[in-house]
């Protein structure tokens, strides 16, 4: 039997996402998304390949800016999320949106997603760099343990970058996903904090 003075000591201060910080890296910055990101989340929504790889069913329906609107205005409120547009560094141009969410203080975790608008976004290094300075923060600064993810079987580019991140594979939901006629399986994922 483990004695109080053999567990980690943790801080006592509590975990949230108040704190909407602003991360730079060589090729991206994440800042907190605004109304004015409104127009990239609908171009993200519109884009099929996106679509396919967050296995977002449906179609866009009309309105959609204006929710979008309404959806980016509302995330700064929030202290038990954290969303975060991804920006090139070079050109500050909206190229998708990185979320912490799910938050469990208790288990000092969460859950991680990210989507890049589509095609002009792929292959550029942006969402390799974007997981690694989320995952830094969630770890680093806010003070998680674990963060976790999915990953759908048909996106094993998007599961090569978690895996150069640290995340490590936990487990498979077998055929999870319906697309198109077709079950998927989705793969579960996670990050630990490297201290106690």
């Amino acid at each position: 039997m483990s004695s109080p003075d053999d567990q980690p000591q943790l801080s006592a201060q509590p975990l949230t996402f108040r704190t909407k910080p602003i991360l730079t890296g060589q090729l991206v910055i994440l800042r907190p998304v605004t109304v004015d990101d409104a127009p990239g989340l609908v171009e993200l929504l519109n884009d099929p390949e996106a679509r396919k790889l967050t296995g977002t069913h449906g179609s866009v329906r009309p309105g959609v800016e204006a929710r979008a609107r309404h959806w980016y205005g509302s995330r700064a409120e929030l202290d038990n999320q954290l969303y975060l547009a991804i920006t090139e560094r070079s050109t500050s141009e909206f190229v998708g949106e990185v979320v912490l969410d799910d938050l469990d203080p208790d288990n000092r975790s969460c859950s991680f997603r990210i989507a890049l608008v589509g095609p002009r976004a792929y292959n550029r290094g942006f969402g390799s760099e974007a997981t690694s300075l989320v995952v830094a923060h969630a770890l680093e600064t806010v003070g998680l343990h674990r963060v976790e993810l999915e990953v759908h079987d048909f996106n094993p580019r998007a599961r090569h970058v978690y895996e150069r991140a640290g995340f490590v594979h936990e487990g498979t939901k077998r055929q999870a996903l319906l697309w198109q006629g077709q079950w998927i399986d989705t793969h579960i994922m996670a990050v630990v904090a490297s201290r106690g």
